[in-house]
């Protein structure tokens, strides 16, 4: 199956694909282009997300969705924590189109909701259920958790912003060259 393309328009949500740009752990980007995509198994639940999260006056932040194999070895290559990033050899669930980096937006004002660390953050303080966090992002982070699994995703435990396919490793993994425009060149 086909990726499909999450935009702005097409899902009413917002991009802010962190490894397009400097602001990742990195300090420097990763793709050359900002662009978000999903299988799409995972486009449909995540559009039973946005359903969801616009009932509660949410809007949804994307940092990151399919990720090419490429770009998962760089980030390796840099950390090789498999706390935090699977190990390329293996396959990760973003290189999949299967997995999804995300966190809420209050639609009144527009900013992201608290949830108590960055993206991106390889701590303890990440982590579901994390209770070193204020009260107010743990219940955020509830939020977010609430939407996504009734929307029938998966989470990872030691990432709060994190959600993937439940059979994720089910899928084949990807590389850039399957892009009609890539992102990597």
């Amino acid at each position: 199956m086909d990726l499909i393309p999450i935009t702005d328009q097409s899902h009413d949500v917002l991009l802010d694909i962190k490894y397009a740009t400097a602001d990742n752990f990195t300090g420097q980007p990763v793709y050359s282009q900002a662009a978000c995509y999903l299988h799409g198994e995972a486009e449909a639940l995540f559009r039973r997300a946005i359903e969801l999260a616009r009932i509660q006056d949410w809007r949804f932040l994307v940092f990151d969705a399919f990720r090419p194999s490429e770009a998962q070895f760089k980030l390796w290559d840099h950390t090789p924590d498999p706390d935090f990033l699977a190990d390329p050899n293996r396959g990760s669930p973003h290189s999949r189109g299967v997995a999804i980096d995300l966190t809420l937006l209050d639609m009144a004002t527009g900013k992201p909701l608290d949830m108590g660390t960055a993206f991106d953050a390889f701590t303890p303080l990440s982590h579901h259920g994390n209770t070193e966090i204020s009260t107010i992002a743990q219940e955020n982070r509830y939020r977010l958790l609430g939407l996504m699994t009734a929307a029938g995703w998966d989470c990872y435990l030691k990432e709060w912003w994190h959600y993937q396919l439940f059979d994720s490793r089910s899928y084949d993994v990807l590389s850039d060259a399957v892009l009609e425009q890539p992102m990597m060149s």
